[in-house]
């Protein structure tokens, strides 16, 4: 019997299929399209194609993120902050807070000592500062954006992004372009301008060490360690920070499933 975490997020959307020993069989990747519910059944598809088990032995679907209500076979949908803070409290119990900054928003939740959510901020009204934002400025640059991390960290003179809206922070990159401004340095100064707002974030949450950043946005080392720069937090970075939120939807079927 297993159980199936969907995470569906506004760019990419995740599954994890947990067996009864809280062991990962198989994962899923993949970008989100218009549909929610499409991506979802591509998720479950791809799944059983990698596992050859059938659609019976998965006794729970939990889902998660933007396009949860979306999944019609899901026997359950459960909020992502939920979620992110059950996830990160699987990966290591320790952990106190988690940024998560994914494609739309960004989020600083805290985790009591019990796994559960203490407090939380999110970023829902503008996308600076989430993957969105970085995906614009990458485009402004002409560089793909999986060369950003490597690339910030050879800035060494970052110009201040002073904008808060994606729209206007772009004008200002075109125009450090237009005075010939080095990528390496922009980019530089594009993950700090995320960091800063992150770090205010955490202030106004409040948070405790360890700290854990998820989301797509985790895998990019510039972001992560711009954060530890201004925060002077050290993080900790998941193996897999994009599957985070599906492993704590699986982690909550699992936890309301009786396998005796």
């Amino acid at each position: 019997m297993y159980i199936l975490g969907i995470d569906i997020g506004s760019i990419t959307s995740k599954a994890v299929l947990l067996n009864k020993d809280n062991e990962i069989e198989s994962e899923e990747i993949i970008f989100t399209g218009y549909s929610s519910e499409k991506a979802g059944e591509g998720l479950l598809s791809k799944i059983l194609d990698n596992t050859n088990i059938k659609r019976e032995e998965i006794v729970k679907v939990v889902s998660t993120g933007y396009g949860r209500k979306s999944i019609s076979f899901a026997d359950r949908a459960v909020s992502e902050i939920i979620c992110h803070a059950v996830g990160a409290y699987f990966m290591d119990p320790a952990i106190r807070t988690v940024i998560d900054i994914g494609g739309q928003d960004s989020k600083v939740i805290s985790i009591g000592e019990d796994g559960k959510v203490g407090n939380f901020v999110m970023n829902d009204k503008c996308s600076a500062g989430t993957g969105r934002f970085l995906e614009v400025m990458a485009r402004a640059l002409e560089l793909d954006l999986s060369s950003f991390g490597e690339l910030s960290l050879k800035g060494k003179s970052p110009p201040n992004i002073s904008s808060i809206c994606t729209v206007f922070a772009e004008s200002e990159v075109i125009s450090l372009i237009s005075k010939g401004e080095k990528r390496e340095n922009i980019i530089s100064g594009i993950h700090r301008s995320v960091a800063q707002r992150i770090y205010a974030m955490l202030k106004k949450n409040g948070y405790r060490e360890p700290v854990a950043i998820t989301g797509g946005v985790a895998r990019n080392i510039g972001v992560v360690k711009a954060i530890e720069e201004i925060s002077n937090i050290s993080l900790l970075v998941p193996e897999k920070p994009q599957l985070n939120g599906a492993i704590g939807a699986a982690i909550i079927g699992i936890r309301s499933k009786n396998f005796t």
